[in-house]
């Protein structure tokens, strides 16, 4: 890339941030209340649905990028519908921060969501185990797929429960990806990293702890579902599509803390849709460790897994899937620890 495309990006993701920030401005004026009790962070009622200034902004860029891009004209068949949907998410969980909708509605939106998804192509369908070789998944593939854009949507909305956590991560995230897929020709990629990316730089600034506004399910869901759509195809990189582990390896930190706090759940017999608070992260804010220090701890883990994902880039295909092998160590230890902080504090991993 030449430094005069270079500054012409930068100068439209300034603009696209000046939007985002301009939309998030409004919505704190006419603001639709969080209000808070004993399963929240804040004290006070504070406005959310400040992520209709991500979308937004995501919305006008990739408008613009779909009449002057060669390379997201030549993707239509694949992506079109896919923002669409990714749209429609944003708009549910627009209506559910307004109206509070059960679950199961935000479950069902996120699958059809997926699902087109999937019916533009977007699977994974093979996988490469270490020291065996590619494995086939087949029809098994779209089921996975599947699985994974809703998981990965949840964990991201899940997480979203402390100021500034959620929007510098998946910045931290989008800035990593945009970089590798860059490195990798993978233009449609970068520029959706790169609008995404500018409309969170807009919106950042005001959930900042304490937080003017928050994200809310507008924000956090659809963040979710397009980090997870570019990871599918972020597949497409390599014949081997090792390079679908650079989202889950980018996001392992929220992905780990999800995972964890769903298991723990259903051994202790809890039902898994019920609100509560505890998350490691959110245990380890309860614990006494204020909440910008919870937000920077979770953008140093992700700044870690951007440069890992870098030297992913450099691997032996044989030995890329255990890329995650350190990650998975630095958060073994984030849990002994929150779980050391707990234990002093006195409390409880129930409710």
């Amino acid at each position: 890339m030449t430094s005069y495309a270079f500054l012409q990006h930068l100068t439209f993701a300034a603009g696209l941030a000046a939007l985002s920030a301009m939309l998030v401005r409004l919505m704190i004026a006419f603001p639709i209340l969080d209000h808070p009790d004993h399963r929240k962070a804040h004290s006070r009622p504070t406005p959310k649905g400040g992520g209709v200034g991500i979308v937004c902004a995501f919305i006008l860029g990739m408008l613009v990028l779909y009449q002057v891009a060669d390379f997201a004209r030549m993707a239509d068949r694949r992506f079109i519908g896919v923002i669409l949907a990714a749209v429609a998410i944003a708009v549910v969980a627009l209506l559910d921060d307004i109206r509070d909708f059960r679950f199961v509605v935000k479950l069902a939106a996120q699958g059809l969501a997926a699902l087109v998804a999937v019916g533009s192509g977007l699977v994974v369908d093979r996988l490469a185990l270490p020291w065996y070789g590619i494995l086939e998944l087949g029809p098994l593939g779209a089921v996975l797929t599947l699985f994974w854009i809703i998981a990965c949507t949840n964990a991201v909305n899940f997480m979203d429960g402390l100021d500034g956590l959620i929007g510098g991560t998946v910045l931290i995230a989008c800035v990593g990806l945009g970089f590798v897929a860059e490195l990798q020709n993978g233009w449609f990629i970068y520029a959706a990293c790169l609008i995404l990316a500018a409309g969170i730089l807009g919106f950042l600034p005001f959930n900042l702890s304490p937080a003017r506004i928050f994200m809310g399910d507008v924000g956090s869901q659809f963040l979710g579902f397009m980090l997870a759509v570019l990871g599918v195809a972020a597949a497409r990189l390599d014949v081997a599509q090792l390079s679908f582990l650079l989202v889950p390896l980018l996001l392992f930190a929220l992905l780990f803390d999800t995972g964890f706090t769903l298991l723990r759940r259903a051994v202790m017999s809890e039902p898994l849709s019920a609100p509560h608070r505890t998350h490691l992260y959110q245990m380890a804010q309860r614990s006494g460790m204020p909440m910008g220090a919870v937000a920077a701890v979770h953008w140093g883990f992700t700044a870690f897994h951007g440069a890992l994902a870098l030297l992913f880039l450099r691997l032996a295909p044989d030995v890329k899937p255990l890329i995650i092998l350190p990650p998975l160590a630095v958060q073994l230890l984030w849990l002994a620890y929150v779980a050391a902080r707990v234990r002093r504090a006195g409390l409880s991993w129930v409710g």
